[in-house]
């Protein structure tokens, strides 16, 4: 499953901002911003998508089902 929703603008003052369903997920500033950039016109969109979820932190780490059968989630 690919993540969707999010969008990123670019400022004026050279700052990235990421942004899922409308609402400001992170920003990225100076070198990681150009390091974004770069990465984003390499890639297309299905890999612009996961690597918005991978700097955001926002993207499934594929053990959501062992965590539904722990004790403390019941």
């Amino acid at each position: 499953m690919t993540p969707s929703g999010f969008t990123f603008r670019v400022l004026k003052n050279g700052d990235v901002e990421i942004l899922h369903h409308g609402r400001l997920a992170t920003t990225l500033r100076n070198a990681a911003a150009a390091a974004f950039l770069v990465d984003v016109d390499a890639g297309a969109d299905p890999d612009a998508q996961q690597l918005m979820a991978r700097v955001t932190g926002n993207y499934r780490r594929g053990n959501e089902r062992l965590a539904r059968k722990h004790p403390r989630n019941r």
